[in-house]
Parts: structure tokens; C-alpha cells; sequence
């Protein structure tokens, strides 16, 4: 699938140079939510990192997409926490194992990261081991040291995840994150941060007590956010939308992409800004006209996956191969 560059100017993003962001950290290449996942992608270039919270027991912010640490640590083999394992519903879901929820701080850094799909990225897995999990304030600490050192501002994307689940447990995510924020200077429209949920009432909550920028994130079975009356709703609390890469460019029964959805346009005229998710280089995750070969974690063609988002008119990119939409940039 070729995308031209007239393609691209004629469908223009709200920003002049679309973002590139990292999905927590440059994940393709390390792994996900270490501190060295982050770094990795700022020396590759990105504009942003993309970083999912939840709070431990006794309430800090932590890295992590999932309560449940076993696929991304190894709480397993520590016989120590062995007490802990839980089974829990977390947003409907029945799910066992270790949650983050339970264990304190001191806890949760005695595990140590591992990638979260060996199968897939096997070189990942040379990094298990190396790092643990890391809480916002370091995460703040090292993007400020990392933009200080090369001289430009790295921007963070902050998804607060299971914000309803929190909530129940008396651990709201809110007051927490902008406590930190605020601790670290971040608290200000141009300060580089933007913060994202799947769940309109924590963004309603943030809309109403600061001045960042709120992105609705939009899944599949949430596509009734995307209609022009959901998007004015949207509108009303959020300064713009994330949606699923394929609600941008919808993929046929064969799983192809084609010509791009009314999204992007629908929501640039209400001024709505469109981040794009998850781009992956593999070909397990890519449109079926973008695979190469049958191998399903070979990699594809990620590079036309990106030209048909940019050239839809979005303006960022969220991908665990950021040198990949960089490249596509600087053609």
C-alpha cells in the first residue's frame, strides 16, 4: 500500500509536525514501562512517551498497563509474596494472580521487570531482570534530566488506567497524579503533559481541576464516542481523542485497510486533536495488506501503516517502534 506525500498534505493534522510517541517507552525494543524502555526511545527521537498508572496499597503512582504483575515481573518466583496472590475482578474481569493494589512500595521494588511477550520480541528478553518497576516521580526525574541533556522537551502522555476500580478502593488516581505533578512543576497548560483514560468520569474530574490538556481514549466497543453527537459530548470535558488505529482506518473482513473513516475529520472540527493506537511493527498487529510473509511476529510493513494514519490527517502516533514513524517523518 503506497501513501503519497500529496496524500499526506491534503489531509492536514491540527499540529505542524504530527508526534511520535512512545507506547510505554520504546517497547518493541526493551521491556515495557522500564526506565530503560523510556530512554532508549527519547535517544531514538520521540516527542512524547506514553506511560500507563496505577497505585500501590499504600498509594504511589506506579508504571505498570496491568494491576496483575505476573506477565511483566517476576512476583511468581518470589516465595516471599506468596500470600498475596489474589483472585479479584477488575473491571469485570475475573483475573488471579499478584495486583499491584496489594503490595506496598517497598513491596513492588523488590520485583524485578521482565518483557511481557518473550514469544514475540525474544531479544526483549535479554533486558529481564535489569530494572524494576518505576514510580511517576522517577519516571518526571529522568525526562527531566533526559530533556535537560539533549536539549529539548519530552513530552508525557499519562493514562490512568482501572480509574473506577481505584476509586472503589479508596485510591483514587487523581489526587495522587496531580500532587506529583504539581511537586514536579508540571501542573501548567505548556507543560509538556497531557492525561488520557478510557473513562469519561476521571477525565471530567481532571477537566474540572486543571489546566493539561484531557485525551478521551477510544476502544472498540467504546465507537459510540466517534459519532458527531458522542463527539460533541466528548467535546464538552476533553481536548481531544485516542482512538484505535483501526477506528481511524477501518480494516475489511480480510483485515485490510483502505480509505480512512470521517474520525479524524469529524474531530478536527471541533478542534478535537487525534492521537492513533497502538501502531506495532509485527505483522501479528499490522493490517493484513501491510504483513510480509506468513510469520506472525515477523516484521511487516509498519512504515505504510504510519503513511495511512499521517496521510488520514492524525496528529500523533502511538507505537512500541518509534525509529519507524521517525523514519516516515523524516522522509
Amino acid at each position: 500500500m503506497t501513501v503519497t506525500r500529496e496524500a499526506i498534505e491534503q489531509t492536514p493534522s491540527l499540529v505542524l509536525t504530527p508526534a511520535v510517541v512512545a507506547h510505554r517507552g520504546a517497547s518493541g525494543h526493551r521491556p515495557e514501562h522500564t526506565l530503560d524502555a523510556y530512554r532508549t526511545a527519547i535517544r531514538m527521537g520521540v516527542d512524547d512517551i506514553e506511560l500507563d498508572l496505577v497505585a500501590t496499597r499504600d498509594g504511589v503512582l506506579v508504571a505498570r498497563h496491568d494491576l496483575e504483575l505476573s506477565a511483566t515481573t517476576d512476583v511468581a518466583s518470589r516465595p516471599e509474596l506468596s500470600h498475596l496472590r489474589r483472585t479479584r475482578v477488575v473491571d469485570g474481569v475475573e483475573q488471579q494472580g499478584w495486583f499491584v493494589q496489594d503490595l506496598t512500595l517497598a513491596e513492588l521494588k523488590t520485583l524485578a521487570c521482565r518483557e511481557r511477550m518473550p514469544g514475540t520480541r525474544p531479544a526483549n528478553t535479554a533486558y529481564d531482570g535489569a530494572e524494576g518497576v518505576p514510580t511517576l516521580t522517577e519516571v518526571l526525574a529522568m525526562v527531566g534530566a533526559e530533556s535537560v541533556r539533549r536539549g529539548r522537551q519530552v513530552g508525557l502522555l499519562l493514562e490512568l488506567k482501572h480509574a473506577a476500580h481505584h476509586d472503589a478502593l479508596g485510591l483514587p488516581l487523581d489526587g495522587a497524579l496531580l500532587r506529583v505533578l504539581a511537586r514536579h512543576g508540571l501542573d501548567h497548560p505548556w507543560a509538556r503533559v497531557a492525561l488520557m483514560s478510557f473513562e469519561p468520569g476521571i477525565l471530567r474530574r481532571l477537566a474540572g481541576r486543571t489546566r493539561l490538556p484531557v485525551i478521551q481514549l477510544v476502544d472498540l466497543p467504546q465507537r459510540g464516542m466517534l459519532t458527531p453527537e458522542g463527539l460533541e459530548d466528548v467535546d464538552e470535558y476533553a481536548d481531544g481523542i485516542g482512538p484505535h488505529a483501526s477506528l481511524v482506518l477501518p480494516r475489511d473482513a480480510g483485515g485490510a485497510i483502505g480509505a480512512p473513516s470521517t474520525v479524524v475529520r469529524d474531530a478536527h472540527r471541533l478542534g478535537l486533536t487525534v492521537h492513533a493506537w497502538t501502531v506495532r511493527g509485527e505483522n501479528r498487529f499490522l493490517p493484513s495488506n501491510l504483513r510480509h510473509g506468513d510469520a506472525p511476529d515477523a516484521l511487516g510493513d509498519m512504515a505504510g501503516h504510519v503513511r495511512a494514519l499521517l496521510a488520514a490527517g492524525v496528529d500523533g502516533v502511538i507505537t512500541d517502534h518509534p525509529e519507524d514513524a521517525l523514519a516516515v517523518l523524516r522522509e
